[in-house]
């Protein structure tokens, strides 16, 4: 399984969620929403939110850093 996250190089919860996919080994693609205006567009359409972090996995949407469902998600205990 793999995530995308939309993000922005300001934001300390999408750094949060980045350190968690590393020390998981969960691979993911990292979407910075302030340089891809078509990705940010993509991002609203998906979830209504302008807010990051975004994570998608496998269509399943997260708003937000949240370790719990993110460890419910990829089975991490």
């Amino acid at each position: 399984m793999k995530a995308i996250i939309y993000s922005t190089k300001t934001c300390p919860y999408c750094d949060k969620a980045k350190d968690f996919f590393k020390k998981n080994r969960i691979k993911f693609r990292e979407i910075d929403v302030i340089k891809n205006k078509k990705a940010a567009a993509e991002m609203i359409k998906k979830t209504g939110q302008t807010g990051v972090p975004v994570i998608d996995a496998n269509g399943k949407i997260i708003i937000g850093f949240n370790e719990q469902k993110l460890r419910q998600i990829f089975r991490k205990k």
